[in-house]
């Protein structure tokens, strides 16, 4: 699984500006972000599909499904939800 091309993360442009807008995060390179000075958030995609590896907790990421529109949203939840408990 090959980490996602900028013209991939350029054609989710939507999803990734609700990204960008999180509090805490620093966009390192198109769709790489940081939070302080750790990676957070970065995505994968394999063939049609796409993926995202977040560190909700500890110092592991979890692979979790971007493709589709409800997978994104609910991506998007948990984004906000592990920011605000973090906070």
């Amino acid at each position: 699984m090959k980490h996602a091309t900028p013209e991939t993360i350029a054609s989710m442009a939507p999803f990734i500006d609700k990204i960008r807008a999180l509090s805490d995060l620093v966009e390192k390179r198109p769709g790489v972000f940081y939070r302080k000075s750790r990676a957070f958030l970065h995505f994968h995609e394999h063939g049609d599909e796409l993926y995202a590896d977040v560190r909700f907790k500890g110092p592991d990421f979890e692979r979790v499904p971007a493709t589709s529109r409800k997978e994104q949203a609910a991506l998007l939840s948990r984004l906000r939800e592990s920011l605000r408990g973090e906070a």
